[in-house]
């Protein structure tokens, strides 16, 4: 278990935030970073009704998120062939190498926290 002081932790946000200003490829918002993490941390399906209620956002707020983050590649949208009023959200490979290289980040910038 890692333990970290406030100070620490507040560091390790912003040295890794600072990291992603820096990175050349995906400027995303808190919230579209939480919506990304959501669908590839949860278990599927992910649905933008069930993405507003996780995050007690209206499911324009989600829509006009995954728009932006559809254009970068890092999620793509169908429609549920079971229920057509739903629409499933799913990873990219794109998605993946951007989160496999923001967990790269938290793990460099983690280790080198004063202790």
């Amino acid at each position: 278990m890692i333990e970290l002081r406030h100070m620490q932790a507040l560091r390790l946000w912003h040295d890794v935030s600072l990291s992603l200003v820096h990175d050349k490829s995906h400027d995303l918002t808190v919230r579209q970073i939480t919506i990304l993490l959501s669908i590839y941390l949860d278990p599927p399906p992910h649905t933008v009704r069930g993405l507003a209620a996780k995050l007690e956002v209206t499911k324009p707020v989600i829509t006009r998120a995954l728009d932006s983050m559809g254009i970068k590649g890092l999620v793509s949208r169908r429609r549920d062939e079971r229920d057509r009023r739903n629409v499933i959200i799913q990873k990219t490979l794109e998605g993946s190498l951007y989160l496999e290289r923001v967990g790269d980040i938290i793990i460099e910038k983690a280790r080198g926290l004063p202790r």
